[in-house]
């Protein structure tokens, strides 16, 4: 219900805003302020979402919890958004945001009011290997060695040897497991 209440209350002050500075100061300069705040935005995102990556991995590289930085980083993401947007309270929201301390206080004020709960899962297996059982599956092709005079037949048993005495292949691809 607050959020349809930030949709209806925030363009009217917003308008409101417009109209007192624009009386204040004029249309021209407003409407700069509007820019600047604009290309501040662009320049806060385009800075800020890669050295907030870079922190978060920093502090996972040196075994620190990354919920800080991160934290942070998206604080700071935030800020760049509001001041894209249109609008004079906005901007002023996304100016606090860029100063550390406002951005500590809206964490320890958030870090009140959140429960954290551990979940702890176990992995089974689903999925085995399709050499799990100990049997490889594999294509083969068989080519026809024309039979060579220069060997002399091996004495093989009558039920492993072939017509020339060599030893018959053994199962379809010659591999067999005993």
């Amino acid at each position: 219900m607050w959020l349809l209440w930030l949709f209806i209350l925030l363009p009217i002050v917003e308008i409101a805003l417009f109209i007192q500075v624009g009386g204040l100061i004029g249309v021209w300069a407003t409407l700069a302020l509007v820019v600047l705040a604009f290309v501040l935005g662009v320049v806060v995102i385009r800075s800020q979402g890669n050295q907030a990556w870079v922190q978060a991995q920093r502090s996972l590289a040196e075994l620190r919890d990354p919920a800080r930085p991160l934290a942070h980083g998206m604080m700071r993401i935030l800020a760049g958004v509001l001041l894209i947007v249109p609008g004079f309270f906005t901007d002023i929201v996304g100016l606090l945001l860029l100063i550390p301390p406002v951005r500590d206080l809206i964490m320890r004020q958030a870090s009140r009011r959140m429960r954290v709960t551990t979940v702890h899962m176990t992995r089974r297996e689903t999925h085995r290997p399709p050499y799990a059982d100990g049997v490889i599956d594999a294509d083969y092709v068989v080519e026809d060695v024309p039979p060579t005079r220069s060997r002399p037949p091996v004495d093989l048993p009558e039920d492993l040897a072939d017509d020339d005495g060599r030893p018959a292949p053994r199962g379809n691809s010659g591999w067999t497991r005993h």
